[in-house]
């Protein structure tokens, strides 16, 4: 199971300790300023808008304190006139601004989408190890959703209210600076409590995204293995799991409302009392004397701008606390160095790559799970153009040598090497664009056949796509499918056989034409007549490459020039068929229990 502080970063160890602010949300400032000609259209969309606003109080007072009379009647017109020509200038930024702000938005949402995915596809093996696909996936997705909700909408909306706040505390001092005096002294009793509840708004904002996070890696673990659900009779189980997941995410969104809802009401019904007390002071003056009708308005209007601003203000403090707890999520993941990394001056081999392979005293653990070691003092040397079988019973390290091979881990003893090169001073991309394999589990993606076949290639045209395919026996039943090599292959390649999987991945292999080729249990899912088509497309593929198979079948084994015996992580025996059986040891119990399995 992920654990999702397995992903250290500062940000982390501030929401473990309850110290959260806002700086997440700085992880936006880059993807905003690459769009500077936008930006700068939404500010001055803003500033235009804040000033129509602010302008109207000022007609208001002259008008109230120039009277409703019939000898007033024209100029009272001309400031009619004039406040529909506000009102469209208001409406023609507020307009902009939206339009502005909204594809910030979006853009700034795409941008750090395709930035996220891109690092993770970087990250080492070991990091998808230790935290679940569906919460990353989930991160990836309803956290994004969170920033882009406020890229767009809640910040367009707190700078208009700031704006409009900052203007209209001005134009209060203006019109009278005792009121406003008054209004400042009341300022810290209203907003102190509003940054204590935000702070309790984030925590609670970032509990409730951590548990939606949790369903929803739990339902694409079931989705993904939804035939062994049903196969087991456990829809009742899994259902009612994901019921208490999602139970549990809607109690803690239901208390980060609460306490938003607290926030808001709070600080709407603060902003506004003080501003009728000082509205009460300001009455008084005006019987006195000591101030006109329409300058009180004058006040009164910009007050409530100000005190309207502020009210937004608190409201919108709460979405922004939401997508600091996405921004977080992602900046954790951002953080995350990959384990598995070119080095600062990386190697190249040298062109043509003769694809020799060694493995000199090499040890290793894997770092999750608190195993022991895979495999130990591991040494052996493969030619170029040689063949070399790997056998041993399950747990001996077979795998775990191509996982080294393809550098998805470094070993913590010894070194493996690519003609003489110690692979951990090549580029990763470089040393993985010289090896080709065919996994056991072959992993078919949701696209057309020509783009699964191709996807070690990029840029294949179509006759090598279909000349991989007729190689691993793979174009008769492609011509088949309804649209050709154009189907869609559905998600995991639902829509296969699990032989017709494996020759998409041997036709991969043909494709990518790699001087090194490793082979894992490249034939085990298919029929026997299936298996010598598929045996002989991989024996002219094997031809003048170094290959390293892991294979139990003799057929397999039988065409190797050496064969490693593996137990235990280490290497146990090594030599021909022949020699091996011979000797009498583990690869002979072998070889007899795989014969009464090809005999039955």
């Amino acid at each position: 199971m992920a654990d999702r502080d397995a992903i250290p970063s500062d940000a982390a160890g501030a929401a473990k300790t309850g110290r959260r602010s806002l700086r997440p949300l700085a992880m936006l400032r880059p993807y905003v300023l690459r769009r500077k000609p936008q930006l700068v259209g939404a500010i001055l969309a803003l500033v235009m808008a804040a000033l129509a606003t602010l302008t109207v109080p000022l007609a208001v007072r002259r008008m109230i304190d120039h009277g409703f009379t019939a000898d007033n009647a024209g100029t009272i017109n001309v400031y009619f006139m004039a406040l529909i020509g506000v009102v469209a200038v208001l409406a023609t930024a507020s307009s902009l601004r939206f339009y502005f702000v909204t594809w910030l938005g979006e853009r700034v949402v795409a941008d750090l989408r395709a930035d996220v995915f891109r690092h993770l596809s970087a990250l080492g093996i070991d990091f998808f190890d230790r935290n679940r696909s569906g919460e990353i996936a989930s991160r990836l997705t309803a956290d994004t959703t969170q920033i882009k909700s406020v890229a767009g909408a809640s910040i367009s909306i707190a700078l208009r209210n700031l704006v409009m706040f900052i203007g209209g505390v001005a134009m209060m001092i203006v019109t009278s600076p005792k009121l406003s005096g008054l209004v400042l002294i009341a300022l810290p009793i209203v907003v102190l409590p509003l940054v204590g509840f935000g702070r309790r708004v984030r925590l609670r904002s970032r509990k409730a995204q951590d548990l939606l996070a949790d369903a929803s890696a739990y339902a694409s673990e079931a989705v993904g293995a939804i035939r062994i659900v049903q196969a087991f009779t456990a829809e009742a189980t899994v259902a009612r799991r994901f019921a208490e997941s999602v139970e549990g995410a809607f109690v803690a969104a239901r208390n980060s409302t609460v306490a938003r809802a607290a926030l808001t009401g709070f600080g709407i019904f603060m902003v506004f009392a003080s501003m009728v007390a000082v509205l009460w002071w300001g009455a008084h003056d005006v019987m006195a004397g000591r101030m006109t009708p329409g300058t009180l308005g004058q006040f009164l209007i910009y007050a409530v701008i100000g005190a309207g601003a502020l009210g937004e203000l608190s409201q919108v403090w709460g979405d922004i606390s939401n997508a600091t707890g996405a921004a977080e999520r992602l900046a954790e993941i951002l953080a995350e160095k990959p384990s598995i990394a070119a080095p600062s001056k990386p190697q190249r081999l040298a062109e043509p790559v003769r694809g020799a392979v060694a493995f000199e005293d090499v040890g290793f653990a894997y770092p999750e799970g608190g195993r022991g070691p895979a495999i130990r003092h591991i040494g052996f040397r493969v030619e170029p153009g040689e063949r070399v079988a790997v056998v041993g019973p399950s747990g001996a390290g077979k795998s775990t040598l191509f996982n080294l091979m393809l550098r998805f881990y470094d070993p913590q003893q010894g070194r493996v090497t690519v003609d003489g090169v110690d692979i951990r001073d090549l580029d990763p991309v470089a040393l993985r664009s010289h090896i080709a394999i065919v996994p056991q589990d072959t992993v078919v993606f949701a696209a057309s056949a020509a783009e699964n076949i191709g996807i070690g290639h990029p840029g294949a045209d179509r006759d090598a796509i279909k000349r991989a395919a007729v190689s691993a026996h793979a174009d008769a039943f492609l011509v088949t499918l309804p649209e050709g090599y154009e189907t869609e292959l559905g998600e995991r390649g639902v829509t296969l056989s699990g032989g017709q999987r494996q020759r998409i991945a041997i036709a991969r292999a043909i494709l990518k034409d790699a001087p090194i080729l490793l082979l894992d249990e490249a034939t085990s899912a298919l029929d026997a007549e299936s298996e010598v088509a598929v045996q002989d497309a991989l024996d002219e593929l094997m031809v003048g490459r170094t290959t390293i198979v892991i294979a139990h079948r003799l057929a397999t084994i039988l065409k190797a020039d050496r064969i490693l015996v593996m137990d235990g992580g280490a290497i146990v025996e090594e030599g021909t068929h022949e020699a091996l059986v011979r000797h009498g040891g583990l690869y002979a119990r072998l070889a007899r229990l795989q014969l009464r399995e090809d005999a039955a």
